[in-house]
């Protein structure tokens, strides 16, 4: 009996536990939500107001010299009292030429090193300094979705991340909820036994309530977190590339060369979580194969930061190396699979692991055929073209393999390497 209530008491108190991180960590990315929206809107007013302030004084100029002029001329008061017959220009600038220079431009309009993509044709922005380039976070352009897509990721792996140091079971393995909403049914169904022992697999398995500190476990999470760094940085890095890479030409080609070292880095560090556990009791192989991917990735970087390499015109080019890199991991997969084909988490695995693969190559297939705006130039500008599905199909295939990851990492915490690798 005894036994029994200090059994409840512990439970009670890991509940009370659970429910106060819980709260701390919901608490945080509502606080780190309500800032960035704090922030959207001290740009926006500050962007109004001094488009607003630039207005006001170039009316109340233009009533004091009694003077009309349209955006696109200059307003010049000849003075004739000069017996000389000598002109005096007063230039009174137009209200929106601020307007003007800070307005998009069509594709025709771009300096050649922003030209990448002729099936867009409008909404571009080109040459703006810094601090509009900032408030443009807030404006409608082509660009907009693309920085708001990788940026809510980035977001997202950062909650991720810091409910996976706190140990909030809850929001940590909210890829679960999913599965859980599947109704499981053991008698007389259609579905197949494979289908079943994934989603079992699945409920059962997928539990960082089990996933204790390495030091209790023996463990390493440091591959884990070596993932979610490289997809929050390369998420970011492509924001911030999208956002800034209008400014100039010098500052376009930095940004660019960025954003495909994030992309490099992110498939480098998606290796780490299912190479180290799948291979930890044989460290021969975790060195050959992430040896492998790494020197991979540094010649893909080396390559890529040639500024010739950075244009439109290798487009193809630069999509068959990520490529490349991608169908690296076919092979430790079928060797992994090859001694632990007897394991049940083995179709769990299988079916995260295939997802993110398949949402990898239909976005790469989308970036390199630039559809659908090949086939309706102009009307995919603003919202729903190739880039932009891309950057979707990049989000929802990090997410499937951080599923895949909390499976490996399980996999190891409870067969250590007492079984096979």
């Amino acid at each position: 009996w005894c036994s029994c209530r200090i059994e409840r008491g512990r439970k009670i108190e890991r509940e009370r536990s659970d429910s106060l991180s819980l709260y701390t960590i919901s608490s945080s990315i509502f606080i780190i939500i309500i800032i960035i929206l704090v922030v959207i809107v001290i740009v926006y007013t500050m962007n109004n107001s001094t488009e607003g302030y630039i207005w006001k004084r170039k009316t109340r100029d233009m009533d004091q010299t009694h003077l009309f002029f349209s955006p696109d001329t200059t307003v010049t008061n000849n003075n004739n009292n000069n017996n000389n017959n000598r002109s005096k220009k007063k230039i009174i600038q137009s209200p929106s030429n601020k307007a003007k220079r800070y307005a998009l431009v069509t594709y025709q309009e771009l300096p050649e090193y922003m030209k990448d993509n002729e099936f867009i044709l409008n909404y571009y922005r080109a040459n703006w300094p810094l601090k509009q380039a900032l408030f443009s976070i807030v404006r409608w352009h082509n660009e907009t979705l693309n920085v708001w897509t990788h940026l809510i990721g980035f977001v997202l792996f950062f909650g991720l991340t810091v409910a996976n140091l706190m140990h909030v079971p809850q929001v940590a393995d909210f890829l679960s909820i999913f599965i859980r909403s599947f109704p499981m049914r053991t008698d007389h169904t259609n579905v197949s036994h494979n289908s079943k022992d994934f989603f079992l697999g699945t409920t059962k398995l997928i539990d960082l309530k089990q996933i204790t500190s390495s030091s209790e476990m023996g463990t390493a999470m440091w591959p884990f977190y070596v993932f979610l760094a490289g997809s929050m940085f390369c998420l970011l890095s492509s924001s911030i590339c999208h956002l800034f890479s209008c400014h100039s030409h010098h500052l376009n080609l930095f940004l660019l060369r960025i954003d495909y070292v994030g992309i490099t880095v992110m498939i480098i560090t998606s290796f780490f979580p299912p190479i180290y556990y799948i291979f930890q009791c044989d460290t021969h192989w975790q060195f050959i194969y992430l040896g492998g991917i790494t020197l991979m990735g540094t010649f893909t970087i080396l390559t890529l930061l040639s500024p010739s390499l950075s244009t439109a015109k290798f487009r193809p080019f630069r999509a068959l190396l990520f490529m490349a890199m991608g169908l690296f991991g076919i092979v430790p997969a079928i060797h992994g699979l090859v001694v632990n084909w007897s394991e049940p988490r083995r179709n769990a695995t299988l079916a995260y692991e295939s997802v993110m693969a398949l949402s990898y190559m239909i976005g790469t297939i989308f970036y390199v055929s630039r559809i659908p705006e090949r086939w309706r130039p102009g009307w995919f500008d603003l919202a729903g073209h190739s880039h932009q599905i891309f950057h979707v199909f990049v989000i929802l295939g990090a997410l499937a393999h951080y599923g895949a990851a909390l499976v490996f990492l399980e996999y190891r915490n409870k067969v250590g390497c007492g079984s096979s690798v």
